[in-house]
């Protein structure tokens, strides 16, 4: 139950003081002394360890954090092995994965990570593949004897000022989410069509729509588990080549489940 409350307490908030006060009494005054264990953690990543006994680490929570410099960073890094008290576990992560999963160490629960932070073009972005996997479709919406119909951005559909173009991005989630932050970040060449921020509801899901010089924001108090599709339109105003920035999505308060989706660039003809 007290792993439980924990793991629900990363996505999700307890709604009232009491309820608060109430979990934080379960976890720490039933069953197990979870802040006693004062267990040496060793992490081995290629030819480079970390020892916590000669870390400076928080009291009680024996937290601690590592920067290691980006010239010092070596492939080999990518094997991690992380070693409790003399209890080996070896987890095997490419050196741009997050792995932040819990596990347990004699009855003690136990959470870390490895992240790799560089600098790069936003076309050559790669979509994160995480919990939330979220994907970007550009369509030009064009008028038929059937009414406006979407066609896909591509090579024979070619963007040119003045189209109407449509934004959509689909999202999934495998769990419940709570203040959650949804950001696209359009291209310079265009311009949305709604300019006004403000609540909008749609689908059943409530959030909070903003609309700037370069992005959109959308702010969810609460994201059920499921998939999600949204949707804005937006005029093409210029030529020329332009990159197409990402969209990003992340629980505010548990950065962990966070996503991404791939960069791109698109070409405006001229008219």
């Amino acid at each position: 139950m007290k792993f439980w409350l924990l793991q629900q307490k990363r996505t999700q908030h307890w709604p009232t003081t009491k309820a608060t006060a109430d979990a934080c009494y379960a976890l720490l005054l039933n069953g197990t002394d979870w802040l006693s264990s004062q267990q040496n953690v060793t992490v081995q990543m290629g030819n480079y360890k970390i020892n916590s006994d000669k870390e400076k680490t928080e009291s009680c929570t024996c937290y601690l954090k590592k920067q290691i410099p980006g010239d010092q960073v070596k492939p080999d890094m990518g094997n991690i092995q992380v070693t409790f008290s003399n209890q080996p576990s070896t987890v095997n992560r490419q050196p741009s994965t997050v792995n932040r999963q819990p596990s347990t160490v004699n009855g003690q629960p136990s959470r870390g990570a490895i992240y790799w932070q560089y600098f790069e073009n936003m076309d050559k972005i790669s979509t994160a593949q995480t919990q939330l996997p979220i994907t970007q479709n550009l369509f030009i919406e064009k008028n038929s004897d059937r009414g406006p119909v979407l066609e896909l951005v591509s090579e024979l559909n070619v963007l040119k000022p003045g189209d109407k173009f449509k934004m959509r991005i689909i999202n999934k989630s495998d769990r419940d989410l709570e203040y959650v932050h949804l950001k696209d970040m359009r291209a310079a060449c265009l311009e949305p069509v709604n300019v006004l921020s403000g609540y909008q509801w749609q689908g059943g899901l409530g959030y909070y729509q903003s609309t700037r010089d370069a992005s959109i924001s959308f702010f969810f108090d609460r994201l059920p588990k499921g998939s999600y599709v949204f949707e804005y339109p937006v005029f093409v105003t210029t030529s020329g080549n332009y990159s197409y920035e990402i969209s990003s999505l992340e629980c505010m308060y548990a950065p962990e489940f966070a996503a991404h989706s791939e960069g791109i660039r698109i070409q405006v003809a001229s008219k």
